[in-house]
């Protein structure tokens, strides 16, 4: 249609229909992300009467799976605060292999296979730890090798995010057969088997 025909009532109207439906189209594009509608951790809130955006967790809540209301099984501590001397479960043979397969992959890194310190990264530079086989680490408590292994010490980091409680217990109950092991005397072994060692029966 030739614009000469079009009136210029007609034409106003449209250009001011044009002029909404912009001003529309750009407020419905707009996103904002810089400024959404959401609380700021830590940021006040005039919403809520105690003035925190964030709210209180409901009483008795526990996160899924870290009830952890065994002391003892999940600090390796007593109700004094003090490091167990016990297991707080039954050690069995299958507890020790799991252990000495676990301690085989976090820890002979450092403290080599028999404990004693001499890992390939400490031979690549890294610092040594003592050995296990020293009286002060013979003597001190299972709690204490737990606690170390969880929250670390010295120049070990803590291994708690890769390693599992049930693990870590199984790995102590390793690092005392591994002591056992370094330091026992043939009449540590039953009279039955001391013939495997090659010592005939000797006493």
């Amino acid at each position: 249609m030739p614009t000469e025909r079009i009136s210029p009532r007609l034409l106003r109207v449209l250009a001011v229909w044009v002029v909404i439906l912009m001003a529309a189209l750009s407020v419905a594009c707009r996103q904002d992300m810089q400024d959404q509608p959401k609380y700021i951790p830590l940021r006040p809130s005039g919403f809520f009467a105690d003035g925190r955006s964030e709210r209180p967790l409901v009483e008795g809540t526990v996160a899924r799976g870290h009830l952890d209301d065994d002391t003892a099984y999940y600090t390796g501590k007593g109700p004094d605060g003090k490091p167990l001397d016990t297991f707080p479960f039954t050690v069995t043979r299958d507890v020790i292999l799991r252990g000495q397969d676990r301690f085989n992959i976090y820890c002979a890194p450092c403290h080599d296979r028999l404990g004693t310190g001499d890992g390939m990264v400490v031979r690549r530079g890294y610092r040594k730890p003592p050995s296990y086989h020293i009286d002060r680490l013979r003597q001190v408590p299972n709690g204490y090798i737990f606690d170390v292994i969880t929250n670390g010490f010295g120049a070990m980091p803590d291994y708690s995010a890769q390693i599992p409680v049930a693990d870590r217990w199984a790995i102590v109950s390793y690092v005392r057969a591994l002591q056992l092991s370094q330091n026992a005397s043939i009449n540590d072994v039953p009279a039955a088997n001391r013939g495997q060692l090659g010592q005939g029966g000797a006493q």
